[in-house]
């Protein structure tokens, strides 16, 4: 959660918050490690040596850490480095689809050492160019259509070997209360974030945010200002802008805007995060020091955040003035995902006093957030998986057993397996076992009922399926601790 000091490459020592600037307990506790994903970085210990050397992006690190306002002038050499774009080649998904110009990334290994070494030259004498990305759709629960982007192979390298240099930068640079796509920063660590804090401060108030279109909307203007703040070596900012105005290609037409940023490209992760830095993240810290008498605690997962507020007039205060906010850059907030309720750790005894209902619950990352009680009767935040994923995942699962049919038993078991295996890993969260068991069991009855539909002739009985069941399906597993306990061991 927020924290006014730079990232360091080692775990932090949570320090004592000053009278003047409150820190929430979820920010002192947080400590951060070195940044994963960067394979080719090296640490350095105290006391270097000749072959115990910083590499070149942890002294661009370094540096950002020195000087906040120092502008990085020199950079695209990073980035045209054959072993940064090798780094960038294998980071990528070998069975990702292909953009319009139909490059794999098996084919593209086939001369691996020739392809990078040509695609570094045209970046070093500026004769690469951005090609549209491929329009392609994703239906989301709702009915709506959300627009993804499927860039060309040498795009994908180049941009990721661009995310890994820039993010040396502005991983010094963002706040700690903002977790989505950031290194070492996975959805469990912001929601154990966002339970600390509701358990450990005086919440009593939550706002439950969306932004509308976020990736679709972010004016290009304001994202190239804001990068021109750290970024000042302009051949990376033409980069940029030539990502930014490729266009997307649709039923064989180039579409070209001034505004958003494709989804799907490795790039546009990281100018979100950009954008949102300057226009919420910045923001708010000083909304919370200059106006914010009570407690506050922020989390926000790329364009989707919760805020928790000590005072209900803070909180409407805070959502009028960040709604003139966004109303500046182009953004604006989804109404019917946009919500104030009453939630925290007095809640269910204020409105009981009231004569009103248990305390509304909001979603967050996939979870619903519930104001609960321990057996032991202390305070804590429940957390279940979302009723409307839970059923998308079902349907979802009885179409690919329909089509998956007339396979033998065995393979279809291995599918199931790993399916359940992948949903126990993400919800697999304390105090929403119920829930697991719950979907382990409707996946069975499923497929009893698809095996069932196999012959007319030959029963499946039950008891034949809790053999399979048995077989096949993993047991229900908590996979993450309490969030105070990682808390605790991350200090």
């Amino acid at each position: 959660m927020m924290n006014e000091r730079g990232r360091s490459d080692s775990p932090i020592v949570p320090k004592k918050p000053s009278n003047k600037v409150p820190i929430s307990m979820a920010e002192e506790g947080e400590g951060r490690g070195l940044a994963k994903g960067n394979t080719d970085e090296s640490n350095t210990s105290r006391t270097q040596s000749r072959n115990n050397v910083p590499s070149a992006l942890e002294r661009v690190r370094q540096a950002a850490s020195k000087d906040r306002k120092q502008r990085f002038t020199a950079l695209l050499h990073h980035v045209y480095a054959v072993e940064r774009l090798r780094s960038a080649y294998f980071g990528l998904k070998r069975d990702a689809a292909a953009g319009i110009d139909q490059e794999t990334w098996q084919h593209y290994g086939e001369s691996l050492q020739e392809n990078l070494q040509d695609l570094s030259d045209r970046l070093k004498r500026g004769a690469y160019r951005a090609k549209p990305v491929m329009r392609a759709y994703i239906l989301k629960r709702d009915g709506w259509k959300r627009p993804l982007g499927v860039p060309t192979l040498e795009d994908k390298i180049v941009q990721r070997a661009v995310v890994q240099v820039l993010n040396a930068i502005y991983e010094v640079d963002f706040l700690r209360f903002s977790y989505g796509f950031r290194p070492g920063r996975d959805p469990h660590v912001a929601l154990d974030a966002l339970s600390y804090g509701i358990m450990r401060r005086k919440v009593n108030w939550v706002l439950d945010a969306d932004i509308r279109s976020f990736f679709d909307t972010l004016k290009h203007e304001w994202l190239l200002k804001f990068i021109e703040h750290r970024i000042g070596d302009r051949r990376i900012l033409r980069l940029i802008q030539k990502w930014l105005k490729a266009g997307v290609l649709e039923e064989g037409k180039r579409i070209c805007t001034e505004l958003g940023t494709v989804q799907g490209g490795s790039i546009s992760p990281l100018l979100a995060n950009i954008y949102l830095h300057y226009v919420f993240d910045l923001w708010v810290r000083q909304w919370r020091q200059q106006k914010a008498r009570g407690d506050v605690i922020v989390v926000r997962f790329a364009d989707d955040f919760v805020v928790g507020f000590q005072y209900r007039p803070e909180a409407e205060r805070f959502l009028k003035e960040l709604q003139e906010r966004f109303a500046q850059f182009g953004l604006t907030l989804q109404p019917d995902k946009t919500r104030l309720i009453e939630f925290g750790r007095y809640a269910i005894q204020t409105r009981k006093k009231r004569g009103e209902r248990k305390p509304e619950t909001f979603n967050f990352l996939g979870f619903t957030h519930i104001c609960g009680k321990t057996r032991k009767g202390m305070y804590t935040v429940l957390r279940q998986t979302m009723r409307k994923r839970r059923q998308d995942k079902l349907k979802e699962l009885k179409q690919e057993l329909r089509r998956r049919m007339h396979l033998s038993v065995a393979e279809q078991g291995a599918y199931l397996r790993s399916v359940l295996a992948g949903h126990f890993r993400y919800y697999g969260v304390p105090m929403n076992t119920p829930a697991l068991g719950s979907f382990r069991y409707a996946v069975g009855w499923l497929w009893c009922k698809n095996l069932r539909r196999r012959s007319q002739r030959h029963r499946v009985t039950w008891k034949r399926m809790l053999c399979y069941i048995q077989r096949w399906f993993p047991l229900v597993r908590v996979h993450h601790p309490y969030p105070l306990v990682r808390f605790g061991v991350v200090t």
